[in-house]
């Protein structure tokens, strides 16, 4: 009966409340959520680790910007004064020809005045002064016409040229060459490179 007594009686660690060694001390409450939480805020995140830096490609981009723009407007530059170049040539060509037709068609009403100056100077007078004073009338008048570049178109004893004469009859003469101007009608006047008037003329054969 005092066997059974002993054998009932508790253990001084467990009545003293001591840990079990065979058990497995459990963590205390919050201790794994401490750790992971710091891990989390020494490490920055994915993100913002592989992130560009922004900051520095910023200025060189922004300078790209720049250059392609003023590129830009220099294209815009060069094309605006290739046009006006282009304008003022041609503005200057067409001045030159409206004033070369005007010219042209003025002097080519004064031609009357320069047939009639001939035609009296062919007709047979007596009187000598007004001979002289029709002379000095058509040389003024060749001499205006000089200064302003107007020259007669040479006709008799020269070749046939249609660009300059207008052959209105033929004769058959074998003292003159084919296509030769044997008689000058109407004086032809050209200015320059440009007929103001052709020539009528005879041409022999």
């Amino acid at each position: 009966m005092s066997s059974n007594t002993h054998q009932d009686a508790p253990r001084p660690e467990e009545a003293a409340g001591a840990p079990d060694p065979r058990k497995e001390p459990s963590a205390a409450p919050g201790a794994e959520q401490d750790i992971p939480q710091a891990e989390a805020e020494a490490a920055p995140p994915a993100a913002e680790a592989d992130a560009p830096d922004t900051e520095a490609a910023g200025p060189e981009q922004e300078l790209e910007a720049l250059r392609a723009e003023l590129a830009g407007e220099k294209d815009k530059y060069l094309r605006l004064m290739a046009e006006y170049d282009n304008f003022r040539k041609r503005s200057a060509r067409e001045r030159e020809c409206l004033y070369a037709d005007v010219k042209a068609d003025l002097l080519e009403k004064l031609l009357p005045v320069y047939d009639n100056l001939a035609r009296a100077l062919q007709q047979q007078t007596a009187d000598e002064a007004y001979r002289r004073g029709v002379e000095m009338t058509m040389n003024q008048f060749m001499e205006i016409l000089e200064k302003v570049g107007v020259t007669p178109i040479p006709a008799v004893g020269v070749p046939f040229d249609p660009a300059v004469h207008n052959a209105v009859m033929h004769i058959q003469d074998e003292e003159h060459g084919e296509g030769e101007i044997v008689q000058e009608f109407l004086r032809g006047f050209k200015m320059g490179d440009r007929v103001i008037r052709h020539s009528m003329v005879q041409v022999a054969n």
